[in-house]
C-alpha cells in the first residue's frame, strides 16, 4: 500500500503506534508477532530500531531488547535478534543481570574463575562481587574470584595465554555468556577449559534457548519461553529460507549487520 499526500507522516506515525501495540500484545499473550520486512528507515518497511521492543525478566526486572525477523548467526538461523548491548555496557543493567544470576547457584558451589564470553566482562565483574558477597567458596589463595576473557586463534579456537593459565588450571570455572542458542559454543568452551586443566563448574547466560549442554545446566535470566515464538534452525532446515524470506541481518555477540 502506497500512502500519498500531506497526511503521510501522520499515517505512518499512527501505523507505527499500532505495530508497537500489536507486538506488545503478542508478547503478553505468548504469540508470535507479525513478521514485517526490515529496511532502512525512510525507505518503507520497518528498520531494526523501529521493530525493537523491550521485555523484562519475571523475577528480577532485568530489561532485554528483542526484534522479530530472519537472522543468521554463526551456527544457526533464528527468528529473533536478542540485543544485549546496554546489558553488557550500562553499569546499572550489568549489575542487575549479575544479581539475577546468583540465585541459580547454591551456597556451597565453588567458583574460582569466571570466563567471560560475548563481551560480558562488566557483568562478570559484578557477578564475581555478588558471589563473594553471597558467601560462595573459592580455593584461590586470596579468597577472591578471577574474571578472565579468552583469546581466539585464526581458526576460532579459544586459547589462554601462559599468564592466564594458572587462573584456569585446577580451578572451578564458571562460563558466562550473553546468549546460548545451539550449545556449540558452550561445548567448545568446556572442552577448552578441560584442556587447560580446569573444571567446568557451570554455565550462566543472559538468554538461552536450551536448558542444558553435555549434561551441564544452563542457568539463564531469559529462556525461549520468555520470548514469544522464539525458534532456532540449522541453516539448511530454516523454514524462512525455504519460503524465500531474505535474511534481515547477520548477528553475533558484537551486534548486527543489516543486509
Amino acid at each position: 500500500m502506497e500512502i500519498k499526500g500531506k497526511n503521510t507522516s501522520f499515517l505512518l506515525d499512527l501505523l507505527n503506534i499500532f505495530l508497537e501495540i500489536l507486538i506488545k500484545y503478542s508478547y503478553n499473550n505468548k504469540k508470535c508477532p507479525l513478521s514485517l520486512p526490515l529496511t532502512d528507515s525512510g525507505k518503507g518497511g520497518y528498520s531494526m530500531e523501529e521493530r525493537t521492543f523491550k521485555i523484562t525478566s519475571k523475577n528480577s526486572n532485568v530489561p532485554l531488547k528483542i526484534a522479530h525477523g530472519h537472522f543468521a548467526t554463526n551456527h544457526s538461523h533464528v527468528n529473533y535478534y536478542i540485543d544485549m548491548t546496554t546489558l553488557k555496557t550500562r553499569q546499572s543493567e550489568a549489575e542487575a543481570a549479575a544479581k539475577a544470576l546468583v540465585p541459580h547457584y547454591i551456597a556451597n558451589t565453588v567458583v574460582d574463575t569466571i570466563v567471560c564470553l560475548d563481551g560480558t566482562q562488566v557483568i562478570g565483574a559484578y557477578l564475581a562481587q555478588e558471589l563473594n558477597h553471597s558467601g560462595f567458596m573459592s580455593i584461590n589463595a586470596h579468597q577472591t574470584i578471577y574474571v578472565v576473557t579468552p583469546e581466539y586463534d585464526a581458526n576460532g579456537q579459544m586459547i589462554f595465554r601462559d599468564n592466564i593459565q594458572p587462573m584456569i588450571r585446577g580451578k572451578h570455572v564458571l562460563i558466562l555468556m550473553a546468549s546460548v542458542t545451539t550449545g556449540i559454543t558452550v561445548r567448545k568452551s568446556a572442552e577448552c577449559i578441560q584442556y587447560y586443566g580446569g573444571i567446568a563448574a557451570g554455565v550462566s547466560s543472559i538468554f538461552s534457548a536450551v536448558d542444558e549442554v553435555e549434561g551441564m545446566r544452563v542457568n539463564a535470566i531469559f529462556t525461549g519461553d520468555d520470548v514469544p515464538g522464539y525458534e532456532t534452525y540449522t541453516s539448511h532446515e530454516c523454514p524462512m529460507c525455504r519460503q524465500g524470506q531474505k535474511v534481515d541481518a547477520l548477528v553475533n555477540s558484537y551486534g548486527y549487520s543489516k543486509l
